[in-house]
């Protein structure tokens, strides 16, 4: 999936145009097993896997999410997570929506993982 493609998608799954179009982007990697320590963001964050693979440590959720290529996570605002990449690397599309951005389809059951 492409950037375009990934916007298309969340305006298709319900959330603002408004806020899709305007959000910040970036595609990035990293090498195998680098890691990220727990951690928070004030805006909601959706990440494409393109390439590789990624853990994610939800701890207040009690959960570990694995994206790899093709799959998808979304974090809403405030979120406690920490990752490390999988043996492969990792590559990835990044979007930071404003805050909220993502709530409507956290309530609905398509929140963190989904």
């Amino acid at each position: 999936m492409t950037e375009a493609g990934l916007r298309a998608a969340l305006v298709a799954e319900g959330v603002s145009g408004a806020a899709v179009d305007g959000a910040e982007s970036a595609i990035w990697g990293n090498g195998p097993s680098e890691r990220y320590g727990a951690h928070r963001h004030g805006y909601d964050k959706v990440l494409l896997a393109l390439a590789g693979s990624m853990a994610f440590e939800l701890p207040e959720m009690g959960r570990v999410v694995t994206i790899a290529e093709g799959e998808r996570l979304d974090l809403p605002s405030g979120t406690l997570h920490a990752a490390e990449v999988g043996s492969s690397g990792v590559r990835c599309i990044e979007l930071h929506l404003p805050s909220g951005s993502l709530l409507a389809r956290t309530e609905t059951g398509r929140g963190v993982g989904a």
